[in-house]
């Protein structure tokens, strides 16, 4: 008599009127079937596809079994998902809907050339750490995909251009640096006080919601640095197509330096920059602060007091500048906040700048 071992259904307590029972038919499944809607987004916009056109292969094409393009939607799908880590991929590798995402002929893995990869449609963490690794100029038997980064810089700016089906007035570029925690060893690793913790320090350059740079750095910088570099260029290829167009740079404290001023001023772009206060600044605007304390004090309610002059450093700028105080009295007191800008008065008065550009819609950028 032969014993059946494999009890194919468990059944449990009720809830209510209905039972609940386990069972183990479902096939291959997934808990990930949102990366459709991702899917969606990436027929009509093809993105990933432009992007793949960033990379040269010199795999031989007989043996290739994961196009570029199939290994960037992969690994871009994945972290969408929240997957960051390619160990993730040894078991999403055999995901259906993920390979669906990734347009696999073949999502249930059956047609794999090598036995031991049955049942398994996508690249596992060797292939895309190989991937990963590959750079211009560092071809060799196992770095075979070589990713082109000026291409793929340029590739984010052209994608934002053609986004517009006109000609913008106006463009702001919002720059931002902000910690990316390290969870062990990794190179680079330091420690940043403001934040707290061991982190890189990318910075970022958006237009409204378009990425225009994205630079992974060491935290043990200043955080405002590269950003000229990164600004020539992109505002090098933005004015290749749109020459007449308008550009402001917005961004906090951490960017007001000089270099970053003396370019914009020299290439006819303006800037908004936070400026951090300190007590000439806040003796500038003191008179406005008493009127401000004495508006909280009939009304209750936060006042502020706007003052616009002129100032210069003793030693680290170049020249003097428009600066704005807000002279701001809060239920917890004095609240002051300064901004430098090359904006002219009669393009955009105190008030302007303060409650509607500054408070306009950002990616990563701060008010002030």
């Amino acid at each position: 008599m032969r014993t059946e071992c494999n009890q194919v259904s468990f059944e449990f307590h009720c809830l209510n009127q209905r039972k609940v029972i386990g069972k183990f038919d479902g096939g291959n499944i997934s808990s990930d079937a949102g990366v459709l809607l991702l899917r969606e987004v990436e027929k009509r916009t093809g993105l990933i596809g432009r992007l793949a056109q960033c990379f040269s292969d010199y795999r031989d094409a007989r043996w290739v079994e994961h196009t570029v393009e199939e290994l960037l939607g992969q690994r871009l799908f994945g972290m969408c998902l929240g997957y960051e880590d390619l160990n993730d991929h040894d078991q999403l590798r055999g995901d259906p809907m993920l390979a669906v995402a990734v347009n696999k002929a073949d999502p249930l893995g059956m047609n794999r050339l090598h036995e031991e990869d049955r049942g398994k449609a996508l690249a596992g963490k060797s292939t895309l750490n190989r991937f990963e690794l590959g750079k211009a100029g560092e071809i060799d038997k196992y770095k075979k995909i070589l990713m082109h980064e000026p291409q793929i810089d340029a590739w984010m700016v052209k994608t934002f251009i053609d986004a517009h089906d006109a000609t913008p007035a106006e463009i702001v570029l919002d720059l931002d640096a902000t910690d990316d925690l390290i969870h062990g060893n990794q190179e680079g690793r330091f420690f940043h006080g403001y934040y707290g913790n061991y982190c890189y320090l990318p910075l970022y350059i958006f237009s409204g919601e378009h990425l225009l740079c994205a630079r992974l750095r060491r935290s043990n910088i200043d955080g405002a640095e590269g950003a000229v570099e990164e600004l020539t260029r992109i505002v090098g290829q933005i004015r290749q197509t749109w020459p007449e167009v308008k550009i402001i740079i917005r961004a906090d404290s951490g960017f007001c330096r000089d270099d970053l001023k003396v370019w914009c001023e020299n290439n006819g772009i303006d800037y908004v920059l936070g400026l951090a206060k300190n007590e000439r600044l806040k003796k500038a605007i003191a008179e406005e602060m008493k009127q401000a304390e004495a508006l909280f004090g009939q009304t209750q309610r936060p006042a502020r007091v706007f003052k616009d002059f002129r100032y210069q450093t003793l030693d680290s700028w170049s020249q003097e500048r428009r600066v704005i105080g807000k002279a701001e009295w809060m239920d917890k007191g004095a609240n002051p906040r300064f901004v430098v800008t090359s904006l002219a008065a009669e393009r955009m008065d105190v008030r302007a700048i303060y409650e509607d550009f500054l408070l306009r819609p950002r990616r990563y950028g701060k008010s002030h």
